[in-house]
């Protein structure tokens, strides 16, 4: 596949906690535009690690080291010339526990546009962030409400609101769904299906049947490496590696 037409081009990656700790080891994988990408594997595999390799939330642990190279649409992440706010506002992160601002929901939702200081009308940038979160229906009638009052499933959609409101081009999601009952946990992964219609979308989960409802594409990771990397239908029914045979039908992980 050409680099350039890859949301992420991950090449030779490697990954260090600190000199001795290498947590991730020549990771190589293209990941597909306005696709769903589901990262799998037991705990303490990688997968969230990588996860934040791909807009430099590891950036903030000290000691960690990155070599390889990550490309978003063709430009180097790690390169001199960019800019790290800038990189996490084109990869927006949806952590694993609803994570709202102590705040109002209108506010919430209008925090990464003011911060930034986009020239938008806010009004709409929020009306359409919760309406594309799947939200609005519920809030419309009380933004102002404090946003901590809502459902833990209607903070999540909240938070998904928040990353698409400084329109990304892609949005991690880090196990943002396990913290949800089935009920919420639906509804997300419905979200999840309309909104890759305009966004590049990675999730890692725990939850295989989770990975194969809503992927097009899933890799599997396993002490820092990638073991398989394919279309979901053909990891799931086909897969190339004993390994991921073993984890997905549950003799090993």
């Amino acid at each position: 596949m050409n680099a350039t037409r890859s949301a992420f081009s991950v090449q030779n990656l490697d990954f260090y906690y600190n000199t001795n700790a290498k947590t991730l080891s020549n990771i190589n994988i293209e990941i597909q535009p306005r696709k769903v990408t589901a990262l799998i594997g037991p705990s303490g595999c990688g997968k969230s690690t990588f996860l934040r390799c791909l807009n430099r939330m590891n950036d903030t642990i000290a000691g960690t080291r990155v070599d390889g190279k990550i490309l978003l649409s063709g430009e180097d992440i790690y390169g001199e010339k960019m800019d790290v706010v800038n990189l996490r506002q084109r990869v927006g992160m949806v952590f694993q526990k609803p994570n709202p601002f102590p705040q109002s929901i209108y506010d919430n939702v209008a925090f990464g546009p003011r911060v930034m200081g986009m020239d938008v009308d806010m009004d709409k940038i929020v009306r359409e962030s919760l309406e594309r979160a799947a939200l609005w229906d519920d809030v419309k009638d009380d933004l102002k409400a404090d946003a901590l009052s809502l459902a833990l499933g209607q903070q999540q959609r909240l938070c998904i609101a928040r990353v698409i409101a400084v329109q990304p081009e892609v949005i991690l999601m880090d196990e943002s769904t396990s913290a949800l009952d089935p009920i919420a946990t639906l509804r997300v992964e419905e979200l999840i299906a309309e909104l890759k219609e305009d966004y590049t979308i990675i999730i890692v989960t725990h939850n295989m049947q989770q990975a194969a409802r809503v992927s097009d594409y899933t890799g599997l990771f396993w002490l820092g490496e990638l073991v398989e990397f394919s279309e979901t239908n053909s990891m799931f029914t086909k897969p190339k590696q004993e390994l991921t045979e073993a984890y997905i039908t549950g003799r090993m992980g």
